[in-house]
């Protein structure tokens, strides 16, 4: 269940809280091969199951791009922002892959608010560190700091 603030404006409230966590997704070889269909990155160690066996890491891994993108698939699950007029995804300031994701993991997202000021027009911006935790594995796949902007109604 999302974390839900009424306001933008209450999140400035909420800056060092831990928001919660998505539901665990698997990460099969199809969805590995539609992201590199879609980005081009045919690497082997990502889409080659047979060569990747005897690769660095026993068997094919999500690329740290797609591990990333899976973000925007976490945060609505997470964290709610009503009032708004709008929500807009403003980018990212760090991103880091310390642990690949083997394929046929199970993969979460665990968020905390990090900043929340306001910005142009009234809007509030929220930095959001997203880690992303393999089932199992005490390293993180990837640690995202999100940052959005909510635009009050």
């Amino acid at each position: 269940m999302a974390t839900i603030f009424e306001t933008p404006a209450e999140l400035k409230g909420a800056v060092g809280q831990h928001l919660g966590f998505s539901d665990w997704i698997q990460i099969t070889q199809d969805r590995i091969d539609k992201f590199a269909e879609a980005t081009g990155d045919h690497q082997w160690i990502h889409t080659d199951p047979v060569r990747a066996k005897d690769g660095p890491f026993g068997t094919t891994i999500a690329h740290g791009y797609l591990t990333q993108s899976l973000v925007n698939l976490f945060l609505p699950q997470i964290v709610e922002v009503r009032g708004i007029s709008m929500g807009v995804n403003y980018g990212t300031d760090k991103v880091r892959f310390p642990a690949p994701v083997p394929v046929d993991s199970r993969v979460r997202g665990g968020a905390e608010l990090i900043a929340a000021e306001t910005v142009k027009n009234g809007a509030i911006q929220a930095t959001i560190r997203v880690t992303v935790e393999i089932e199992g594995n005490d390293r993180p796949a990837a640690v995202v700091d999100t940052i959005s902007r909510y635009i009050p109604k």
